[in-house]
């Protein structure tokens, strides 16, 4: 088990229109295509999370949440250091190749500074 790593969530709730689910298939295309050798490495990690469903709350609170959201989170020694709202993902809607970019590069920034 790795201590030091990059992880994206996408946040939800149970309510989802079309734009969310749009932002988190944009995300995992994004984030499979840019990221296939730092997925398999353990070097990144994506998970999708309900923050509806119980034992979820806390995140909302922790990363201040108002909308359904990409988050990427620094961990060193197995503790997060450093955490980064995509919120321009929301101006991107309406175009795949610009959005897919702003997640590569953001994610390619921690994942240097992870190294």
């Amino acid at each position: 088990q790795k201590t030091d790593y990059v992880k994206a969530y996408y946040f939800h709730g149970d309510f989802r229109c079309s734009n969310c689910y749009k932002i988190e298939k944009y995300s995992k295309e994004a984030i499979d295509k840019y990221f296939s050798k730092e997925l398999a490495s353990g070097e990144l990690e994506y998970e999708v999370i309900n923050i509806d469903e119980k034992g979820n709350e806390h995140f909302a609170k922790d990363y201040k949440l108002y909308t359904k959201s990409l988050i990427i989170s620094k961990i060193k020694g197995g503790k997060e250091m450093e955490h980064k709202n995509l919120d321009k993902v929301w101006n991107y809607l309406d175009d795949k190749e610009a959005f897919c970019n702003y997640v590569k590069e953001e994610i390619s920034k921690f994942l240097k500074e992870n190294k």
